[in-house]
C-alpha cells in the first residue's frame, strides 16, 4: 500500500465521525484486535486512512449484512491470508517467467539463434 494510506491522521474523535459510530466502539474494535492505530509517545490513538477503510468494512458486515463479531473476525483473518497467498502467487508466478524467459533464451543460444 501506497505510503499515504497508512500514514496515521486521524485522532479516535474524528475517525469516530467519519465513521458514523461512537469513540467506544473503536476502543472496542481495538480490543479485539480488528483494527491496531498508531499510538503516539502520548498515547494517542491516530487511524490511518487504511484503518478507516477496515473498518468502514467491519461496519458494513456487521451492520448491512448481520455478521458478528466473531464472524467478522473470521471473515478479516480470511481476507488478510488470502491477500498474503495472493501476494505468494505473485511473487512465484513472476519467478516462473523469469526461469521460461531464461531457458527460452538458453534453446535460441544452442539452435544457434534461429
Amino acid at each position: 500500500m501506497p505510503r499515504e494510506v497508512n500514514e496515521p491522521k486521524y485522532v479516535i474523535s474524528i475517525a469516530a465521525r467519519l465513521l458514523h459510530c461512537e469513540i467506544h466502539t473503536l476502543r472496542y474494535y481495538e480490543r479485539l484486535g480488528v483494527v491496531k492505530p498508531y499510538r503516539s509517545e502520548g498515547n494517542i490513538r491516530y487511524y490511518s486512512e487504511a484503518d478507516i477503510e477496515r473498518l468502514r468494512h467491519i461496519k458494513v458486515l456487521m451492520d448491512d449484512m448481520g455478521i458478528n463479531m466473531a464472524g467478522v473476525e473470521v471473515i478479516m483473518r480470511l481476507g488478510e491470508r488470502l491477500a498474503d497467498l495472493q501476494h505468494k502467487i505473485d511473487g512465484l508466478e513472476s519467478e516462473l517467467k523469469k526461469y521460461k524467459s531464461a531457458d527460452s533464451d538458453t534453446k535460441k543460444i544452442k539452435s544457434g539463434g534461429r
